[in-house]
């Protein structure tokens, strides 16, 4: 894999960046602090807006390595208001695997904002840092999720039973991924 670190990537609708100190209160306000944002997720929701922020500056201290890929999710002409988040949450470089979360803020859902955040990053993964293999997983319980993959033709590769940990407790893992080869 050829790192280069997070890039700024835009697509017809977005603009995937860094993130800057000052999008703490988004953040925050947007996704962070919100229990239906985060159900699904493996850390709780933001109790303050310091927590978002202390989160952010920890974020921005990793962006020197150029191993490390990490975006906020800002809405064209939205005054550069971050509404989302989505980063490789994890890479193997063995295999030129990457793993990718992503959330985004209630306001925005269905309205393929995610989908098309998640396909600018692959294709970034994929293009620019020769990745082989990205993939996501995702709670059953939370169907949209998958649907966000299934959009980015990313394919279904099964139900680990038991194998992940979340807000709800211990739960079942759906893996989807996407080869190089199969794009």
């Amino acid at each position: 894999m050829k790192h280069c670190g997070t890039q700024r990537i835009e697509t017809d609708r977005l603009i995937l960046r860094k993130y800057v100190i000052e999008d703490a209160a988004a953040m925050y306000k947007n996704w962070a602090s919100d229990k239906e944002v985060t159900k699904y997720l493996t850390w709780p929701p933001h109790a303050s807006q310091e927590i978002s922020q202390g989160v952010i500056e920890d974020w921005i201290k990793q962006y020197s390595n150029e191993s490390y890929y990490h975006w906020t999710i800002v809405l064209k002409g939205n005054n550069n208001e971050p509404i989302g988040d989505i980063a490789v949450v994890c890479i193997n470089e063995n295999i030129s695997k990457a793993h990718i979360g992503y959330c985004i803020g209630r306001t925005w859902w269905n309205r393929g904002i995610t989908s098309e955040a998640l396909k600018a990053v692959m294709d970034f993964l994929f293009d620019v840092v020769g990745v082989n293999r990205i993939e996501a997983r995702h709670d059953p319980r939370n169907p949209n999720s998958g649907k966000v993959m299934k959009k980015c033709n990313m394919k279904y590769e099964g139900t680990l039973r038991s194998y992940d940990w979340n807000n709800q407790g211990i739960s079942d893992a759906c893996y989807y991924a996407l080869l190089k080869s199969e794009r």
